[in-house]
């Protein structure tokens, strides 16, 4: 990636101006072939064109420059699953803790131009007359903008549309709040269609996999409900626990096969994340990945990455947060492997819906099953989603370990195993223990999904991740902590100065990227 020709000036990122400065919203919705408006609606053309954006950019498919910064460059990397070789900025970057502006307006960018925008359209199109498509919608928006809030905290949500000329933030916790209500009404809406026996008027327009398919959606929203419940089970215990046992009790319950998966398939784009390795070379296995997969011998490892150039039948991670003088010491470790050459992006996994339960059931939440079943379920659902056989003999390994990290040019990135836990469950373990396995086995089903990964790290502290080396935060992030948010943006500070001073005062703290998010509290996790 050439940063002097994708790094532009930050347009549009304030919400005053998103949707005057936008050039394709007019193309999307004006009449190019003398069709009445009247005629235009008769298939409800009017309404569907918002949903392509949503889709292609809750995580961008296209181009690969944009996803780097939407997510490559932060989330994929704090996660712990892929590391870059690259010394952008002279070494100076997120990846070793100096956050940059320009980078990370990314990710607001888009949510509100793509996700947010279009979820507005559609729901002053539809809400009330085709409820139908508004349900929908909802899904998407929570789906996209959750993950937002998780990065950045308070955000712009319920006021979003409006014409104030200072447009208030939200507190995460009031967008949540509005996400669960919204998560109802979208799923008694498609509940009710399908005990009508509705025939979907959504198949043409749906990018998920789910050819339209009411009650498939309907899984999605209860499985979404589930993760969001976790995420504030530390801060909102009664709340998670509620929203929680309502996901599992919907008679259409949560994801249990694989085709419940929620994924974005195109037509045209491939996983952004491979061009990104094997075009660029600007992303590489981790350190912690290869701790990780190597040390439990996880038959996931050759769907995951490629074995090395460098070092020829072997797999080689990069540390994150190293010095690095030049992007050829470590090019020719292990990229990313095949589980990224498709058009398919997996946002969702059957996988994470069971060892969500799991760990409901480890705090004695009514999950439809006990904790040891649940989590052999989750390693299950990812051994067969990736294609690869020996789960039970997997899951009942009770010796393998992660291993220590070396790195074989530089001697100074190496490391002890810092995730010293083995696979196999254990009734006499701590909560503590139990709950270690839970997320480091979803750690590695949810891969490549950084933001996700990302987000439960915060939460939970697992996996345990190897530490920075070179910190450039200037002592506001934390090298044992990691980053736990992304500063506002700084379009906002400048055209939406009172609306940026609202999120502030939600915040809670410092507008850097070491304060904690609402949900992620210092509290242990029992």
């Amino acid at each position: 990636m050439e940063l002097n020709k994708i790094i532009k000036t930050a347009i549009c990122v304030s919400l005053l101006t998103v949707v005057g400065c936008t050039d394709n919203f007019d193309d999307i919705n004006t009449n190019k072939n003398g069709i009445t408006p009247v005629d235009f609606e008769q298939d409800f053309n009017h309404i569907k064109g918002g949903f392509s954006p949503m889709f292609n950019n809750i995580q961008i498919l296209n181009p690969p420059d944009l996803y780097q910064l939407q997510q490559g460059l932060n989330s994929d990397v704090w996660s712990g699953y892929m590391a870059s070789p690259t010394p952008f900025a002279g070494g100076i970057n997120n990846t070793t803790y100096s956050l940059v502006d320009n980078w990370n307006g990314v990710s607001w960018e888009t949510a509100y131009k793509t996700i947010m925008y279009n979820a507005n359209d559609i729901a002053n199109k539809s809400k009330g007359k085709y409820d139908q498509f508004y349900a929908l919608s909802l899904i998407l928006k929570v789906e996209g903008m959750h993950r937002l809030t998780d990065i950045f905290g308070p955000i712009i949500y319920s006021k979003f549309g409006t014409l104030d000329t200072t447009i208030a933030y939200d507190s995460q916790e009031e967008v949540y709040t509005q996400m669960f209500s919204e998560l109802d009404i979208a799923v008694a809406e498609l509940t009710k269609r399908v005990d009508a026996g509705d025939v979907s008027v959504f198949a043409s327009t749906d990018e998920s996999g789910y050819k339209g398919d009411y009650k498939a959606w309907v899984k999605f929203a209860n499985t979404l409900r589930l993760r969001l419940a976790m995420r504030i089970v530390k801060i909102r215990p009664a709340i998670a626990k509620v929203q929680a046992e309502k996901a599992i009790a919907h008679k259409f319950g949560v994801f249990t096969t694989n085709a419940d998966l929620f994924k974005v398939v195109s037509a045209v784009y491939t996983n952004p994340i491979a061009t990104i390795s094997g075009g660029w070379l600007d992303i590489r296995m981790s350190a912690d990945m290869e701790s990780i997969l190597r040390g439990y011998d996880d038959p996931r490892l050759p769907v995951y990455f490629d074995s090395s150039v460098q070092f020829p039948g072997q797999y080689k991670g990069v540390r994150t947060g190293i010095a690095i003088a030049a992007k050829a010491d470590h090019q020719d470790f292990s990229g990313v492997g095949s589980v990224i050459r498709s058009k398919e992006v997996v946002l969702m996994t059957t996988a994470e819906a069971y060892f969500l339960r799991a760990e409901g059931a480890l705090r004695g939440w009514n999950m439809g099953g006990d904790a040891e079943t649940l989590y052999k379920a989750g390693i299950q659902a990812s051994f067969d989603q990736r294609g690869v056989s020996g789960a039970s003999a997997y899951y009942g390994d009770n010796v393998k370990k992660p291993i220590d990290y070396v790195d074989p040019n530089f001697s100074e990135n190496n490391s002890p195993a810092v995730n010293n836990v083995t696979i196999a469950w254990d009734a006499a373990a701590t909560n503590e223990v139990k709950l270690q396995k839970i997320i480091t086995q979803k750690w590695i089903a949810g891969f490549p999904e950084g933001q996700e990964a990302w987000s439960e790290y915060r939460r939970t502290g697992y996996p345990k991740l190897f530490p920075v080396i070179k910190n450039y935060s200037g002592g506001t992030i934390s090298s044992t902590l990691g980053i736990r948010r992304i500063n506002f943006v700084s379009a906002e500070k400048t055209g939406n100065k009172g609306g940026y001073e609202t999120g502030l005062a939600k915040l809670g703290g410092p507008d850097n990227g070491g304060t904690r998010l609402w949900w992620d509290t210092a509290a242990g996790n029992f």
